[in-house]
């Protein structure tokens, strides 16, 4: 099921140029009435129901049915997000309602170093690949050329 964005709780991210669900959706789904000021999905059958625009909606306006793996036919999730973590409110059709609650992050922000120990971008003379730290010789020659004899040859099939 696609996204659904309630015009009753959206603000329009308080009338930015862009909002915070057009910014973070990968298929450039979600965008903003100019008029009405609100965010909507302009192709809800092209929704990938990533739940990234769910998560980081500051007016939890954003909704999807979940998937069945987590909440069966008829319930509804509601992420609220914190600085530290997401809050996940399952409501079953039962009235039932469920909680969990996750890590945003599990390392500080800034502290990977993705780039440390690899080569410089840019040097187009250089020959290593981006993981490597030296070119690789093989230890033996290659495209190395093999005499085929006559006794070498046999037939695969039988013509009949």
């Amino acid at each position: 099921m696609p996204t659904y964005v309630n015009p009753e709780k959206c603000d329009g991210c308080k009338g930015g140029e862009k909002t915070a669900c057009m910014y973070i959706c990968p298929n450039d789904l979600m965008i903003l009435d100019e008029k009405e000021m609100k965010a909507y999905n302009q192709e809800p059958d092209q929704c990938w129901e990533c739940y990234s625009c769910i998560k980081i909606c500051p007016q939890g306006a954003i909704t999807a049915r979940p998937y069945a793996d987590f909440a069966p036919l008829g319930g509804t999730s509601i992420p609220l997000r914190s600085a530290e973590d997401i809050m996940w409110t399952i409501q079953f059709r039962n009235g039932e309602v469920k909680r969990f609650k996750f890590p945003i992050r599990t390392t500080p922000e800034g502290s990977i170093k993705p780039y440390e120990g690899k080569p410089e971008a840019g040097d187009l003379e250089n020959n290593l690949y981006f993981n490597e730290t030296e070119v690789k010789v093989p230890k033996e020659v290659l495209n190395k050329k093999y005499e085929v004899q006559e006794a070498d040859l046999t037939k695969t099939w039988k013509i009949g």
